[in-house]
């Protein structure tokens, strides 16, 4: 059975910072960095977007509004992964969400509160 479980989120300032940690089981993690594993976010009244991902081992992508705040990386010992949040800005408001992508399926966490106070 695949878990997500995501932990970190809360409540900063503009211009804080906070890390995301998802911890993944239930797969052998390399196949996760294989086939894909990040973040997504939604915001209210919004649609669910991408933030960052890993994928064919080691292949880095962010979305363009994140890029050069936000960094994704894994500790293959913990089979976590993570999201260093930088410079946080009020829109970066939102619901974070692990994804974990293996054998043609989406597995997703439960979801982490990132809130930015202006």
């Amino acid at each position: 059975q695949v878990q997500l479980v995501e932990s970190g989120g809360g409540l900063v300032q503009a211009g804080g910072s906070l890390r995301l940690s998802c911890a993944a089981s239930g797969i052998t993690f390399t196949i996760f960095r294989i086939n894909g594993i990040g973040w997504y976010r939604q915001a209210p009244g919004k649609q669910r977007e991408l933030v960052a991902v890993i994928s064919g081992g080691a292949t880095t992508n962010y979305a363009d509004s994140v890029k050069g705040r936000f960094f994704i990386s894994s500790d293959n010992a913990k089979n976590t992964v993570y999201l260093q949040m930088n410079n946080l800005k009020p829109e970066d408001t939102a619901v974070y969400y692990c994804n974990a992508k293996a054998f043609g399926t989406d597995y997703w966490g439960q979801g982490t509160q990132v809130t930015v106070s202006s």
